[in-house]
């Protein structure tokens, strides 16, 4: 079936926008456990910082190898029977935590998040080209930032979950409290730790199949593709998805920016964790929290106010700023966090902590500032062209890694975070030329 072919225009996009938020909340659920995950299996499987950092490698590192394929599939089965199969998917690997958790076994873990990353390819390039063509492209960064708010809201909530559930009784599994016991003892204790995930999981597994049920039987309807237009005309010699530019460079764009996201969210709580901070478990939740402040700006200021490559520009310098703040700023001083929310009575943490949760205010409009600024005019490619704006989102597998070979091998943690300078060097660039190219 040709994607290309026209669809009636839905007459109203708050069904569609309802159906598709609740795929995004399933998106940033997922997704954000990870920043948990990461430092709760450093300490159930005995893992180095490097070798706990293959959680978002495997997870990203599907929307590579998985994002064409998914473009196969929804132009055979169409955007909603796609995100039925994605959905369908991510059960499965939700399944697959379970004998994971009950064994310990890291690679089943891998295995886990490598199938939950395959179904999440196949839903994102679906519903993220959905939410740009149901409405005016002008405000596509608008409605894009409506579903950041709903990702990164459960970005903020997953965390606090997991901590609360997951992360309870923690003083019997500190470096001192493990050293004290017999191998056995210790084995065992760590067993009793890693079996407190089956039951979240079967859980998310039933969750996932009662929102496959929904969406199947919804009246969500395909979206409608516009024709390529270049220049006020169709460009009739374009044959070829390497031929629209904006769209190349964007993709590298959205590679940089998922790996300065991930690193900000994934990493944060084992930074946190090697400054003895005693809320690590959380600390991806400050991250969110600094994301949704910037999707707020997002739906309230574009375009009123900004246009997408100004929201772009300041994202840019932002990251740039915070990224040296990071690496430069005290890690024994909470003079930032003390400014900000210390009047809430909530526990600070220190300024670099801050200055890293702090990117995702800076990250925020990154993603839905570029998307419909990369499609813009691709028409019939549009499938395509998500499928490989998707596979953009492996920069969340490869510069994580990166961090963490740079951070284990020079023993710094802190300074290590100077592989961002470069990415969002990347982004200034396409905000303020990039995504102007037309031609090669």
């Amino acid at each position: 079936m040709e994607m290309a072919i026209r669809r009636e225009q839905p007459s109203s996009t708050v069904v569609p926008m309802v159906i598709i938020g609740t795929l995004f909340f399933v998106f940033g659920f997922v997704t954000w456990l990870n920043g948990s995950l990461i430092p709760f299996l450093k300490l159930v499987c005995h893992l180095t910082e490097s070798q706990a950092l293959w959680v978002p490698f495997v997870f990203y590192i599907a929307y590579v190898l998985m994002a064409l394929p998914s473009s196969w599939v929804l132009n055979r089965i169409g955007y909603k029977n796609g995100m039925v199969a994605g959905l369908g998917v991510m059960a499965l690997g939700a399944l697959v935590f379970i004998p994971a958790a009950e064994t310990a076994q890291y690679g089943l873990f891998l295995v886990a998040l490598s199938t939950l990353g395959t179904g999440l390819t196949l839903l994102q390039t679906a519903s993220n080209p959905y939410i740009v063509c149901i409405g005016p492209r002008e405000t596509a960064a608008m409605r894009i930032s409506i579903m950041g708010l709903v990702n990164k809201g459960a970005g903020v909530i997953v965390p606090i979950v997991f901590t609360a559930w997951i992360l309870t009784g923690m003083d019997q599994f500190t470096p001192e409290a493990l050293a004290a016991l017999s191998d056995d003892e210790r084995t065992a204790r760590l067993a009793e730790l890693s079996g407190r995930l089956v039951t979240p999981y079967i859980y998310m597994t039933v969750a996932l199949v009662a929102l496959m049920a929904f969406v199947k039987f919804s009246a969500l309807p395909e979206p409608v593709l516009e024709e390529p237009v270049v220049d006020g005309e169709a460009p009739a010699d374009r044959t070829s998805i390497r031929q629209f530019p904006q769209l190349i460079l964007g993709a590298v764009a959205l590679f940089f920016y998922v790996g300065v996201e991930v690193i900000a969210g994934d990493t944060i709580g084992l930074y946190g964790q090697h400054l003895q901070v005693a809320q690590w478990g959380m600390l991806t939740s400050y991250t969110m929290v600094a994301m949704v402040a910037g999707y707020l700006i997002g739906v309230f200021c574009i375009p009123r106010f900004i246009s997408q490559p100004q929201a772009l520009i300041g994202s840019a310098v932002f990251g740039l700023l915070f990224t040296l703040g990071v690496m430069f700023g005290s890690a024994e001083s909470h003079t930032v966090a003390s400014l900000l929310y210390g009047w809430s009575g909530l526990a600070t943490v220190p300024d670099t902590v801050m200055y890293l949760a702090l990117l995702g205010f800076a990250n925020a409009l990154v993603w839905p500032a570029v998307w419909p600024l990369a499609l813009q005019g691709l028409g019939k490619f549009t499938a395509t062209g998500s499928a490989l704006l998707i596979m953009g989102i492996a920069g969340g597998a490869i510069l994580p890694k990166v961090y963490g070979l740079i951070s284990t091998s020079t023993g710094d943690a802190q300074t290590a975070y100077w592989v961002m300078l470069p990415c969002y060097a990347f982004i200034l660039y396409y905000a303020v030329a990039g995504h102007k190219k037309r031609q090669w």
